[in-house]
C-alpha cells in the first residue's frame, strides 16, 4: 500500500488530496503513473506526466524511481 498526496491542480483534477494505492513492492513511478492514468484517464495522465514526484528525501521525475511508503505528486509551481 503506498500513500499518495496530491498537491495544487493534480489535487483538483482527481478531487481528492490524499489517497492509498495497493501498488505491489517494487512499484515505481512509471506504475503510479499508469495506475493514475486507469483510474483517471488521459486529462490527469497529462498532468501527471509534467509532476515532480517527492519520495522520501528525493525529488525525481525519473520514471525507473521506485516507490516507498508514500509519495507526493507535485506539478510545477509558479510564482516567486
Amino acid at each position: 500500500m503506498v500513500e499518495v498526496r496530491y498537491f495544487a491542480a493534480i489535487a483538483d483534477a482527481v478531487g481528492k488530496n490524499t489517497e492509498a494505492l495497493d501498488l505491489p513492492p517494487g512499484a515505481t513511478v512509471a506504475d503510479l503513473r499508469a495506475t493514475l492514468a486507469t483510474t483517471y484517464g488521459p486529462e490527469v495522465d497529462s498532468l501527471v506526466g509534467v509532476c515532480a514526484f517527492l519520495i522520501g528525501d528525493e525529488l525525481t521525475r525519473d520514471p525507473s524511481t521506485a516507490l516507498r511508503d508514500r509519495v507526493d505528486v507535485m506539478p510545477p509551481f509558479a510564482g516567486g
